[in-house]
Formats: C-alpha cells, sequence, structure tokens
C-alpha cells in the first residue's frame, strides 16, 4: 500500500503528469508496467488516467484488477483489505459507466469475492449472493468469459467447503433455492471451462487442482500441479502459485 502510494506521488510530480499527459497515455503506461509484472507502477498509471478522465472504463477496470492482485499476498492485514475494497469501488464504478459488458461485473464479483474470502464464515455467506450475481451478470454479457467462470466454479466449491452449521446459517442468507444450486459437479464443470477458454492461465488450474483434490480425484489434481510447476510465470501473483502447488504436490503424494 506504502508502495502504490509513493508510486502514485511521483507519477504526479514530476512536470504535474497526472495533469499533462492523457488518459490513454497513462493506461498505455500501465500497461507495459503490468506486462512486466511492475504492478504497483501500473497502478498508479491507472490511477493517474482515473484523475483525467474518472469514468474511464478501461482504466476502472485494469485498477481494479490489479488492486486484488496487489492485495491477495500482501501480509498486512489492513492494507490488504484497503486494496480490495479499492479494487471494489473501481469495479462499482465500471459497472456505473458501462453496465452491459462482462468485464465491470467480473471485476466487481472478483473484487468482493475475494475481500469476503478475508471474514469470518458468517460475515463471508453475506457476500456470496452478490458475488454470483456478478459472475452471473459477466457470463450474460459474455459467457465465455473466463475469469467470470472461475468466480462461479469457486462460489460452488466454498459454498460446499462450509461445515453443517454454516451450511445452515448460508442456507438462510443466501435462500433455499440459490443454496440448492451448489453443488461438487458445478464447481467442477465452471473452472474446467475457464481453463478451456484460457489454458495458460495458472490460476484456473490451481483452483481446478483444488476441487479435484476436494472430490477425491487425485490424479487430476497431481495433473494440475505438475502443469502449475511447468508453467511459465506470466502474471504478479504467479511465483505465489507455483510456491502452493509445489506444497500440495507434496501433500498429495
Amino acid at each position: 500500500m506504502k508502495l502504490v502510494a509513493l508510486a502514485t506521488a511521483m507519477l504526479a510530480c514530476v512536470g504535474g503528469i497526472a495533469n499533462a499527459q492523457t488518459a490513454s497515455g497513462h493506461i498505455a503506461e500501465g500497461d507495459r508496467a503490468q506486462a512486466s509484472l511492475d504492478l504497483t507502477t501500473a497502478l498508479a498509471h491507472y490511477e493517474a488516467a482515473l484523475a483525467v478522465d474518472p469514468t474511464n472504463y478501461d482504466a476502472l477496470n485494469k485498477a481494479a484488477y490489479d488492486a486484488v492482485d496487489l492485495g491477495e499476498f500482501d501480509p498486512n492485514t489492513n492494507e490488504r483489505n484497503a486494496l480490495y475494497k479499492k479494487a471494489e469501488g473501481y469495479a462499482r464504478r465500471a459497472v456505473a459507466a458501462n453496465p452491459n459488458d462482462a468485464e465491470g461485473h467480473f471485476e466487481l464479483a472478483r473484487a468482493v469475492g475475494r475481500y469476503a474470502l478475508t471474514l469470518g464464515t458468517r460475515d463471508r455467506i453475506k457476500y456470496a449472493k452478490e458475488v454470483r450475481q456478478d459472475a452471473l451478470d459477466a457470463l450474460e454479457f459474455n459467457p465465455k468469459h473466463s475469469g467470470a467462470l472461475h468466480v462461479l466454479g469457486m462460489w460452488n466449491a466454498e459454498v460446499m467447503r462450509l461445515n453443517g452449521l454454516s451450511r445452515m446459517i448460508a442456507k438462510n442468507f443466501l435462500g433455499g433455492q440459490v443454496f440448492g444450486e451448489a453443488n461438487w459437479d458445478n464447481a467442477q464443470k465452471y473452472l474446467e471451462e475457464a481453463v478451456q477458454e484460457d489454458p495458460n492461465r495458472i490460476t484456473h488450474h490451481r483452483d481446478l487442482a483444488g476441487v479435484y483434490a476436494d472430490r477425491g480425484m487425485k490424479a487430476k489434481a497431481i495433473e494440475q500441479y505438475e502443469w502449475i510447476l511447468r508453467a511459465p510465470i506470466t502474471e504478479y501473483n504467479d511465483k505465489h502459485y507455483k510456491q502452493e502447488a509445489a506444497e500440495r504436490l507434496a501433500e498429495l503424494r
């Protein structure tokens, strides 16, 4: 969080860059930083773009995405949660700016879902209905959106992982019909579709492996974890996913 603030300040100070450069120019700079996995700089550029053009849909979505990625493995709880809430804010603005596109709805589902996972079970369940609806809204506009497919897969998996008492609470919060739609078959199906649509993304394989393991499909889980260890790093948190895969692989063997 401190790094993001520092990078933003640096960008703003160099010749009044936030005002002198166009939003599209900042987005291009952010894209270059993102490609080199420098998400702190990337987020600062997307935020600078929003200082110029507050409703820029592209910048809002990219800022939301990078804020979630920066928060996921941040060891500081306050900084992590602040990044997730920042991502949620950008995603809500993206949906408001363009409600008829999949990306904003996906970013909102992702940000809210990631924040919910930091909470206790009761509070987490409160967010479950919104996460599911946001992901469904994304798929309405793009049925093959791999990120939204991933979110729905994990939504089903997280509901199925609840213990008996938590499942009773979830049924009260989600409603019987919505709760009853959660099952392991859907968790597996959606995550397999996410892998099919975007086969090179480590995060899809990682969560599919987790579902296979939970379902007792040991060989399939091992296959996914082994793929992760061979795959090149292309995204900011891939190094963490590889470490997790190695640990899970050792447990399964």
